[in-house]
C-alpha cells in the first residue's frame, strides 16, 4: 500500500493504491462465468478527471452531471436524452434530488438549483469547493464543503439560514463524505471519528459521539476520518471510519448500541436485517443490525477499491474502480450476477430506479440496468 501526500486544497488529502489482487483459476473463471446483469440502456456524457458524481433518480426520469457542466436529464425507462442543459460552472459534486429541484455543487462553492425543466431558479455561494451532493428536506438545502463547514440554505431562494464549523485536522482523507437528512435532523461524520446530529432548522447539535478513536503513534497511523455519510432507520444511526470501526447509536440521545472493528472510506447501507459495509481492500461486509455479530464478508470480487453498497430488493450492488458492477445476494454475499461498463472507475454508489439501478463512469458512460433476473 502506497500513501500519497498533497497540500492541493489547503489540507492534506490522501490516495490510497493497493496492488491488484491476485486470484486462483477457480476464482477467475467463477467471476468470467457469472450471469451477466441485464442491460435496460446505456448513454453518454463528459468525462470526469477530478469531480465524482452521483446520479440521481426521480418521477420518471435519471440526472447526470459532469465536470464541463452540463446536467443531463434522461426518461428511466428508455434512456431517452429529455434535455440538457450547460452551465459556465464547473461541476464538482451532484446530483442531489428532491421537493422539485436538482441540486449541484461546484469547485468555486457554488450551489446550483434546477427545476425539473432544466430552468435554473437560484445559484448561492459557499466558503469552498463542493464534494458531495447538496440534499434538501423540509425546504431547506443542507450542503457540506471540503472545509468542513455545513451550509442550510433556503431551498426557495438560496439565501443563507444558518452555518456550522466542524473540526478539520491537518491530515485528512481527501473525501466525498456526505451528510443524511432524516427526521428533522442533520447527520455528519467528520475526521477525528467524530458524528454530529444537528437540527436541520437552526443548527443547534443535539449529540455528538466518537465512531472511532485515534490509535497509533504516528499522525498517519492515527487518522479515523468518517469519509462516508451516516444511515438511519426510526431507531438507529450507524456509520463507519476509515481505520476505525463501523457502530451504531440510537436516534434521538445518540446512546451507544454497538460498534466493530472496521475500515471503510467508501460506506455503508442498512435494512431491516443488516448493515452492509464495504471495507477496504476490496470487502463487503454484513453486520446483524441489532447485535453487530458479523454475518458474512465478501472479498472475492476482482478489485480492492469498491463503492458503497446499495440495496435493491433482495441484492446488495457494489462498483468497482474496474468498470464493474456486482449483484450480490443480500443473505450470505454470494455473487449473482457481474456486467463490466466501459473499463474505467465507477466512483460513486448506483442510484436505484423502480426495477434496477444506473451507474456513471468516469468516462462518461452512463448505464442503467434491470434487477429482473
Amino acid at each position: 500500500m502506497r500513501v500519497i501526500e498533497s497540500m492541493s486544497t489547503g489540507i492534506s488529502d490522501l490516495m490510497i493504491t493497493d496492488e491488484p489482487i491476485v486470484y486462483e483459476k477457480e476464482e477467475l473463471a467463477a467471476l468470467k462465468a457469472a450471469d451477466r446483469i441485464p442491460l435496460k440502456w446505456k448513454n453518454k456524457v463528459g468525462e470526469n478527471e477530478i469531480a465524482s458524481f452521483y446520479t440521481a433518480y426521480d418521477n420518471g426520469a435519471v440526472y447526470v452531471a459532469d465536470e464541463a457542466g452540463k446536467l443531463t436529464k434522461y426518461n428511466a425507462a428508455t434512456g431517452k436524452q429529455e434535455w440538457q442543459v450547460k452551465s459556465k460552472n464547473k461541476f464538482s459534486a451532484g446530483v442531489g434530488i428532491g421537493e422539485g429541484l436538482i441540486l449541484i455543487g461546484t469547485f468555486k462553492g457554488e450551489v446550483l438549483a434546477y427545476n425539473e425543466s432544466g430552468h435554473m431558479l437560484w445559484q448561492a455561494s459557499v466558503t469552498s469547493e463542493i464534494l458531495s451532493p447538496p440534499q434538501v428536506q423540509n425546504n431547506i438545502v443542507a450542503v457540506r464543503t471540503v472545509d468542513g463547514r455545513i451550509f442550510a440554505l433556503d431551498a426557495i431562494d438560496g439565501k443563507r439560514k444558518w452555518i456550522y464549523q466542524g473540526a478539520t485536522p491537518s491530515l485528512t482523507v481527501r473525501s466525498t463524505a456526505g451528510i443524511t437528512l432524516a427526521h428533522g435532523a442533520i447527520f455528519a461524520g467528520f475526521p477525528g471519528g467524530k458524528m454530529v446530529a444537528m437540527s436541520l432548522f437552526n443548527g443547534n447539535i443535539g449529540w455528538e459521539v466518537a465512531v472511532s478513536q485515534p490509535r497509533g503513534v504516528t499522525e498517519l497511523e492515527r487518522m479515523t476520518d468518517i469519509t462516508s455519510a451516516p444511515v438511519i432507520n426510526n431507531r438507529l444511526v450507524c456509520a463507519v471510519a476509515y481505520q476505525g470501526r463501523v457502530a451504531c447509536f440510537a436516534i434521538n440521545d445518540g446512546a451507544y448500541i454497538w460498534s466493530r472493528e472496521s475500515s471503510s472510506s467508501a460506506g455503508l447501507v442498512m435494512d431491516n436485517d443488516y448493515v452492509y459495509v464495504t471495507e477496504d481492500n476490496g470487502v463487503v461486509a454484513a453486520y446483524d443490525l441489532m447485535s453487530g455479530a458479523g454475518m458474512w464478508k465478501q472479498s472475492r470480487l476482482g478489485s480492492k477499491k469498491l463503492t458503497r453498497p446499495v440495496i435493491i430488493g433482495q441484492y446488495i450492488v457494489v462498483a468497482d474502480d474496474q468498470g464493474f458492477v456486482n449483484v450480490l445476494r443480500n443473505y450470505d454475499g454470494a455473487l449473482v450476477a457481474r456486467s463490466a461498463t466501459d473499463g474505467s472507475v465507477i466512483h460513486n454508489a448506483a442510484s436505484v430506479l423502480p426495477d434496477g439501478f444506473v451507474v456513471q463512469t468516469t468516462k462518461g458512460g452512463v448505464y442503467a440496468f434491470s434487477t429482473q433476473f
